[in-house]
């Protein structure tokens, strides 16, 4: 009882972490060091650990619980993180096929980005932390891409010809989601299935849309006459 009861401190905790702005920031220096400092130093893998996705499970629920007073949270994005989470923590114990654990967590980083854009576009002023958010929203749009081109190749291997295999996880196609996101496009890894290629479109028209129409955006509001922090 007494454990039961601190996990639901935490996670207590954690929902007023999402409801005060200074959460985006903390939540986009995170994001950070997941996508930019960590990489270099895993193994090819899947990159995950129990503990991980512990405290993956747990910002999710927080977040979503934070949008309680939204009538779609409760009804139906509560239970697809439910779901979602479940089939994740579930594939410690039980043979789940990896496309199956990929394809929850794209999932799970797609309620992730739907907290996010919803806490920062939220009612009141737009201010330094809420940019943050919107900066965090871009990096999980990489971060999903990322997981998506990674579940093309392993559905159909040979979808992409360069140095990332189909074995080295969603966090090797990190640096193709990024390249991509940003049109750089260095070229070393290539689309070849329709699939892979749709994605890769998709993906490059997103990025420079995002910030052009959305960060821009904020930003002009944050720093307009008696709107800005």
């Amino acid at each position: 009882m007494k454990t039961a009861g601190g996990r639901w401190r935490v996670v207590a905790t954690l929902t007023r972490f999402w409801a005060a702005d200074q959460g985006l920031s903390i939540f986009l220096a995170l994001l950070l060091i997941v996508v930019f400092v960590l990489p270099p130093f895993q193994s090819a893998g899947s990159g995950r650990s129990l503990a991980g996705d512990v405290v993956y499970a747990l910002l999710l629920v927080s977040g979503l619980r934070a949008l309680a007073d939204r009538r779609a949270a409760r009804a139906f994005l509560m239970p697809l993180a439910a779901i979602t989470l479940a089939v994740e923590l579930a594939s410690w114990l039980l043979p789940v096929p990896a496309p199956l654990v990929q394809g929850t967590s794209l999932l799970a980083l797609l309620l992730f980005l739907i907290v996010v854009l919803a806490q920062t576009l939220r009612t009141g002023p737009i201010t330094f932390h809420r940019i943050q958010g919107a900066v965090a929203a871009y990096l999980l749009l990489g971060i999903i891409w990322a997981y998506a081109d990674s579940l093309v190749a392993l559905l159909r291997p040979g979808a992409f010809s360069g140095a990332i295999s189909p074995g080295d996880g969603p966090r090797a196609w990190f640096y193709f989601s990024f390249v991509t996101l940003t049109t750089v496009g260095y070229g070393d890894v290539l689309p070849v299935h329709p699939a892979a290629r749709s994605l890769a479109i998709l993906e490059a028209v997103t990025g420079p849309l995002y910030l052009a129409i959305l960060v821009a955006r904020l930003v002009s509001v944050a720093v307009a006459p008696g709107k800005a922090e």
